[in-house]
């Protein structure tokens, strides 16, 4: 059993903050706001905008390029897959698993959305969502129903959103 700490104070205690969060639960909304909005300024984020951050990860996926996908983590993000028992903590491992997760040509579908609001500069989306997947020698389309987690963290430079951390778990009875 391997355990890495990281010297990061804002994201321990965003950390402690979701966990509290995910454990008490938390309430949905609906709606979408534009990509111009979710990036500028330091505003306020809303339930719908930090939603539609999943948005620009779906459409990062449909490039089929693993660098465009991993350009929306942090650099030391930590990605904990679907469809991988290896828990990837830096750009390298999170392209490597995109780059055979992309093979299947993924395409997520939202089913459930709880989001909550840590402040100005953090955010949590869980939830479920169903991945439809082609196996790439087959041809064969199958959905994979699954549970997720963002953690999202606005870079207070560029006000671009990062996922700091992302977990997704195939559901037990999935």
């Amino acid at each position: 059993m391997q355990i890495t700490f990281r010297a990061r104070p804002a994201r321990v205690a965003l950390a402690v903050v979701a966990a509290g969060t995910l454990l008490a639960g938390a309430a949905s909304g609906v709606g979408a706001a534009a990509p111009e909005q979710r990036s500028a300024g330091h505003h306020q984020p809303s339930e719908a905008e930090i939603r539609a951050l999943f948005d620009d990860w779906n459409d990062a996926l449909a490039t089929e390029d693993p660098e465009a996908v991993a350009d929306l983590y942090a650099p030391d993000a930590v990605l904990e897959p679907t469809l991988s028992d290896v828990i990837r903590t830096d750009r390298a491992g999170i392209v490597d698993y995109f780059e055979h997760f992309l093979l299947q040509r993924p395409s997520g579908e939202i089913d459930a959305s709880y989001v909550e609001l840590l402040g100005r500069d953090a955010a949590v989306d869980s939830g479920a969502y169903t991945f439809t997947l082609t196996d790439p020698e087959t041809g064969e389309v199958s959905e994979v129903p699954a549970r997720y987690t963002f953690v999202y963290e606005r870079d207070t430079h560029t006000g671009a959103w990062r996922i700091v951390n992302h977990h997704s778990s195939a559901m037990p009875e999935g």
